[in-house]
């Protein structure tokens, strides 16, 4: 028998927070969960790419910047993969700021480009976007 408040949390929106700064994570993670969502974590995108792997989320939000595997190439390697992932939204937040950038970004799968810093307020405008509400 599960309680009410297991169901509770597995009904929640899940996103992953993908980026190597732990103060980017914490300030995201602060913010989606105040928010009413739940939220994992990822400090590069080969750990998120095995997260996505094991675990569904209702978005991954990703910086393009990070050791081991970038951002860029985490979500080339979500868009190839397995049906049940390769849709995930993704919403890549970076300190690039080119058109190039936003082009390279777009091209390898995210749905939308945002720029650090970035306010509370757009980062859950765009997480609601994509993700729907908690």
């Amino acid at each position: 028998m599960t309680s009410n408040v297991e169901s509770d949390v597995s009904a929640l929106r899940r996103i992953l927070v993908v980026d190597d700064s732990s103060l980017v994570r914490l300030y995201y993670r602060a913010a989606l969960e105040k928010a009413g969502f739940a939220v994992e974590q990822a400090i590069n995108g080969l750990e998120a790419m095995e997260k996505c792997l094991a675990q569904r989320f209702d978005l991954v939000i990703v910086d393009v910047n990070m050791p081991r595997m970038d951002g860029l190439s985490f979500l080339r390697a979500l868009r190839g993969s397995a049906a049940e992932i390769a849709s995930l939204p993704a919403l890549m937040i970076s300190t690039e700021a080119g058109q190039q950038d936003r082009d390279d970004a777009r091209a390898a799968g995210a749905n939308f480009y945002l720029v650090k810093p970035v306010s509370e307020a757009d980062l859950l405008s765009h997480v609601a976007l994509l993700a729907g509400a908690p």
